[in-house]
């Protein structure tokens, strides 16, 4: 009997393989979900990180400005990653801070201090797809990936930037998502995200976010130094800059608490 249940415990886990595997992959379905499967697989162990970033926003007639911003984050083995970002400069926006606490099923939790009303504003999940302090990235980019918050379906292959990328087809599953899809390049040798284009909910072609110059750390992870998010809509963008990764540094997770907001630094 005891043996009966090993066999069937390893069917079971070569099963699981197969169907994850970029490889074994048969339907556009299953080889979109390997992929992915295999991207996130690829990022994991990090624990945690903080970064400095610059946020440069332009309008549609090309004019400028800059935020300095701070970001912690923390890998969780059984949940989402949760992030804190802290703006520093511009002195408008300083003190500002945006907890973020990523979810694979189910909402996500989000809250955002705003100095000058002195309240930690929760960002409701039907809120998500509104931008996030006037740049063009919406709450829901903020979030980490999570396979469990998309459908997928591989589109084929396609050069960019020097390298050989799979197309991947990301539908959320969120209802209260602003996208009806999302198109992803992914790098068919260290599978890093080249590119994002975002759909509307008219399913029109509304934003494409680009990644730059990417740098390795701890010889695994895999960072850009930049990433670009081009509105087609309404001609704006919004450039991340980052700098001063530092990775393992023994953040924990009561760094990320809702009721420090007010105090962070």
């Amino acid at each position: 009997m005891k043996m009966n249940k090993i066999i069937t415990t390893l069917f079971a886990t070569l099963a699981l393989t197969l169907v994850t595997s970029t490889s074994f992959a048969t339907t556009p379905q299953e080889r979109g979900l390997a992929i992915s499967h295999e991207t996130k697989a690829r990022d994991k162990g990090w624990t945690d990180s903080t970064a400095n970033m610059m946020m440069l926003l332009r309008n549609k007639q090309g004019q400028e400005s800059t935020r300095e911003i701070k970001i912690k984050s923390l890998e969780l083995d059984n949940d989402g990653d949760k992030s804190l970002t802290i703006f520093n400069k511009p002195r408008d926006v300083k003190g500002t801070a945006f907890l973020s606490f990523s979810h694979p099923v189910g909402a996500d939790d989000q809250w955002l201090y705003l100095p000058a009303l002195k309240r930690v504003k929760r960002i409701s999940s039907r809120n998500k797809s509104g931008p996030f302090m006037g740049s063009e990235f919406a709450f829901e980019d903020l979030s980490s990936f999570e396979i469990e918050k998309y459908t997928y379906r591989y589109l084929g292959e396609e050069p960019l930037n020097g390298l050989n990328n799979f197309m991947v087809e990301q539908v959320p599953v969120d209802e209260n998502s602003g996208y009806t899809r999302r198109v992803v390049w992914v790098d068919d040798t260290e599978y890093r995200i080249q590119k994002i284009d975002f759909y509307d909910r008219k399913n029109s072609l509304l934003k494409t976010l680009t990644y730059v110059d990417y740098k390795q750390y701890l010889n695994k992870y895999w960072r850009a130094n930049s990433m670009h998010m081009i509105n087609h809509q309404n001609g704006k963008s919004t450039e991340l800059k980052w700098d001063n990764y530092a990775f393992q540094t023994g953040l924990k997770d009561s760094d990320f608490n809702r009721n420090s907001l007010k105090r962070v630094r």
